[in-house]
């Protein structure tokens, strides 16, 4: 089946303005395969963020037949969806938009039921048992690479390109690592903690075009070639919860995880009494309503117990 591109992948909507900053100066062949794509066909994930439309853009710059593929992982329905615009309706239509603009299409993918039981889900119970999940992390391994890749082959892609700054390099074929993840260039933007799951299939056939800029200079990119999301602000917050607390979040889910319980010392003695797990973590020392000379730290969470244990900076350094 092959990627249904434009004939000329080089006529677009978006102007350029005279001061555009130089791709071949800011790319190299390592992040994005060949510096000429003509042939080449590449799925791009768009988020509907400036970092995925300036993906999309450097792609098509580079003469790759480029389609934009967005994964919708909220319903209008799904009250979720309006914590954070980052992944929910608002996002998908801002990546139709930036495509459009680019002059290539544009497919959604409805990926809600595998969203909400692989990260959703499993964020609230971690929670709920006194874990601290990364459900960034839980995504990329379990939705969007595997998914993306699966459906960007199906198009008959070369490759699938995304906008996370983390960069691919050759690795030691003779070991079985022919591929190696490693940090971007702009340490403040790298992603390569929440993308080491990703295997050795999927990181031969995946681009990392951003991984040697620097947010700055993908904003200015963006700007220059006018993108509609060329000025939207980055969300810092979990895409299904927003600003949200991340009790309040897991309360509305598993009231059981929000039942008060004794807090104790590491001798099992009772000192007072939490408001439920999901309030503490480990290491915690604020927040815990103790009075004393001393101050105490989190050393566990018991679950089954539903008791919070306590200890002093000593105990709290020998747990670490």
């Amino acid at each position: 089946m092959s990627v249904p591109m434009l004939s000329n992948p080089a006529t677009v909507n978006v102007p350029a303005r005279a001061a555009t900053p130089d791709l071949d100066a800011l790319l190299s062949e390592e992040m994005i395969g060949p510096r000429d794509g003509a042939g080449r066909a590449c799925v791009v994930a768009m988020s509907g963020g400036v970092d995925s439309a300036v993906t999309a853009l450097v792609m098509r710059e580079r003469g790759y037949r480029v389609v934009g593929i967005n994964l919708r992982l909220f319903s209008r329905n799904d009250a979720d969806h309006r914590a954070n615009p980052c992944c929910g309706i608002p996002a998908m239509d801002d990546a139709r938009m930036t495509c459009a603009g680019l002059g290539i299409p544009f497919y959604a993918i409805n990926m809600e039921s595998e969203f909400r039981q692989a990260v959703i889900d499993n964020f609230v119970d971690a929670y709920a048992a006194g874990q601290t999940p990364n459900p960034c992390l839980e995504c990329n391994r379990h939705v969007k690479f595997r998914h993306l890749v699966e459906r960007a082959r199906l198009l008959g892609a070369d490759c699938l390109a995304t906008g996370h700054y983390a960069r691919i390099r050759p690795g030691d074929p003779g070991r079985g690592v022919p591929h190696r993840l490693f940090r971007a260039v702009d340490p403040g933007k790298d992603q390569s903690y929440v993308l080491h799951t990703m295997n050795q299939d999927q990181l031969g056939f995946v681009r990392f075009p951003l991984g040697n800029l620097r947010k700055s200079e993908v904003r200015a990119l963006a700007h220059a070639f006018a993108l509609p999301v060329a000025g939207k602000a980055e969300s810092q917050e979990i895409c299904f919860i927003g600003k949200r607390s991340y009790a309040d979040f897991v309360a509305a889910r598993r009231p059981d995880a929000a039942r008060p319980g004794a807090v104790v010392n590491a001798a099992g003695q009772r000192l007072g009494q939490h408001r439920g797990l999901l309030h503490h973590t480990v290491g915690q020392r604020r927040g815990l309503g103790l009075a004393g000379p001393e101050p105490r730290f989190v050393l566990r969470l018991e679950p089954a117990a539903n008791r919070v244990v306590v200890g002093s900076r000593a105990e709290a350094a020998a747990h670490q």
